[in-house]
């Protein structure tokens, strides 16, 4: 009988930390950082097409990740959504394994990672996790627009 209790109390602790770390999946957070300007960060993002001229949705992948096909899904239909704003977004996507430098220079942990940076460079949120089109769509729309930035 004790036995049964302790297994379950373990079950029920194994749980709520998985629901607890699966709580901030997907979830668009907000994210802070001044303009692109020189420097190692400017020139990572520079080689993989991001220089601060339209707002980017840049998205960390690698062949062996699963769920990063349904990120590259996501953001493609959010991109071709916002095709027709002043300010078009750049969809990006990063092979992980071909850019490690700018990987850890972004401090991407897991993937699949999701930044969306207005049109001066500025990193404004950060989404570990498979986005919602629309969360994702909410976060982009408004720095479509040419007086955003």
């Amino acid at each position: 009988m004790t036995a049964l209790l302790i297994l379950a109390v373990v079950l029920v602790a194994a749980l709520a930390v998985g629901v607890l770390v699966r709580r901030r999946e997907g979830a668009v957070r907000n994210a802070s950082t001044p303009a692109l300007g020189a420097g190692p960060r400017a020139e990572l993002l520079a080689a993989v097409g991001v220089t601060g001229n339209v707002p980017a949705v840049v998205h960390f992948s690698a062949e062996w990740c699963g769920p990063c096909a349904a990120v590259r899904r996501v953001v493609a239909g959010v991109v071709a959504d916002l095709a027709a704003t002043p300010q078009p977004p750049l969809d990006v996507e990063v092979d992980i394994d071909a850019q490690p430098a700018l990987a850890r220079e972004l401090n991407v942990l897991s993937l699949p990672t999701t930044f969306v940076f207005d049109a001066r460079g500025r990193e404004r949120f950060r989404i570990s996790g498979v986005p919602k089109a629309a969360d994702l769509r909410s976060a982009v729309s408004p720095l479509t627009m040419l007086d955003a930035a």
